[in-house]
């Protein structure tokens, strides 16, 4: 079954996930997307069903369909202080902080948001299987994540 457009029709809707969120190392990462309404790609799907190629395909397709999107993180010291949930939260916001254009409804991965600004939110469970926004959203949080730990890895190969 294709991937739906949107929760809400006619608004301006950000699409958020994370990645890093059961990791023993490392930050979380956060996306928010906000796709035209008539946005469609056939390959679109949940970041943890997609080869490592094709999420990386998907990529640049996704940021320059775009309207906006933002990528942020919280390091592994304030995941310790406030908790992975808490900072996986904590990501999605700095990502919505950093759209450039207003949003006016959150569509989430997951069972738990807290609010931001006075915007509506919907937390879908897999909703990166359910929706594109939120379905490149993982797919962009994934691979900047992955960039990020490699990059580690290059430093600290130990």
């Amino acid at each position: 079954m294709p991937l739906k457009s949107c929760f809400c029709k006619g608004v301006v809707e950000a699409g958020c996930d994370e990645a890093g969120r059961g990791c023993l190392a490392g930050p979380v990462y956060a996306a928010a997307v906000v796709l035209p309404p008539d946005f469609f790609h056939p390959a679109l799907n949940d970041s943890k069903k997609l080869s490592p190629a094709k999420r990386y395909e998907l990529r640049p397709i996704i940021e320059h369909a775009a309207l906006c999107y933002a990528v942020a993180s919280v390091d592994a010291e304030e995941i310790d202080r406030i908790n992975i949930l808490r900072a996986s939260v904590k990501a999605m916001h700095l990502a919505l902080e950093q759209l450039s254009m207003q949003v006016e409804h959150i569509l989430v991965d997951g069972s738990f948001f807290y609010p931001y600004k006075n915007i509506p939110h919907t937390c879908v469970v897999h909703g990166d299987a359910i929706y594109m926004s939120i379905a490149a959203a993982s797919i962009l949080a994934k691979t900047y994540r992955d960039d990020y730990m490699i990059r580690l890895h290059e430093e600290y190969p130990q």
